[in-house]
């Protein structure tokens, strides 16, 4: 992450509004909570409540990653959706563009986290002491030097997605912590968070919202 901080002035994109939730599409270089100190405080909960002063936190996308990001707008929808994230019965998918062509056509990574101490924020697999962490992924398209793939977390630890494409050998395009060399020379992270489905908390309906993938 580097030193400065000059989060897109983007107006807040809504992707569904009702009385219990709200969700909306979160811009790549905006962080979803604020960070340490003053020049960290602009952040998308912070935008987000200046329009709808009872949201509440459910879960964060790194500030890299863009697309849906729901917020409750009641304790009782924050406990249902937290839950859901709790039990994995949240879905998630995302769109990646990857250095390299990916061989086959699908697979799973089932490599355990941990927090990287000495370079935190970064993570990384560590088979005694990590965390369970499982990613399904699809392969999308493939060109010369890069493959679009569908990411699909089974788990949902931080940063675990662009540790498990760079421990296959395919790290995510403008990846600032995991991709080296000319995989790293994008104008952003090429990761986006296209769908969320959920049930509502009000009644428990099946519920799957989109943000367009920009890149």
């Amino acid at each position: 992450m580097s030193d400065t901080y000059n989060p897109p002035t983007d107006p807040l994109v809504i992707l569904h509004e009702d009385h219990e939730v709200i969700l909306v599409d979160k811009p790549s270089g905006l962080l979803s909570v604020p960070g340490k100190g003053e020049h960290l405080s602009d952040c998308l909960i912070s935008r987000v409540q200046a329009a709808f002063p009872t949201a509440l936190l459910v879960h964060r996308l790194d500030r890299d990653t863009s697309g849906v990001m729901i917020f409750a707008l009641t304790p009782h929808a924050q406990r249902h959706l937290s839950l859901q994230f709790e039990k994995r019965q949240m879905k998630k998918t995302y769109v990646g563009r990857v250095w390299g062509q990916v061989a086959e056509k699908e697979g799973t990574v089932d490599l355990p986290l941990i927090v990287d101490w000495p370079n935190r924020p970064k993570q990384m697999v560590d088979h005694e002491n990590g965390k369970p962490a499982v990613t399904d992924w699809r392969v999308v398209k493939r060109s010369e030097t890069e493959t679009r793939l569908r990411l699909m977390p089974k788990t949902g630890r931080s940063h675990q997605l662009r540790v498990h494409m760079q421990a296959i050998g395919h790290p995510i395009l403008g990846d600032p912590f995991y991709a080296d060399g000319p995989a790293r020379g994008y104008p952003r992270l090429m990761l986006h968070s296209e769908t969320l489905q959920f049930r509502h908390p009000d009644g428990g309906r099946g519920m799957r919202v989109t943000a367009k993938c920009l890149f």
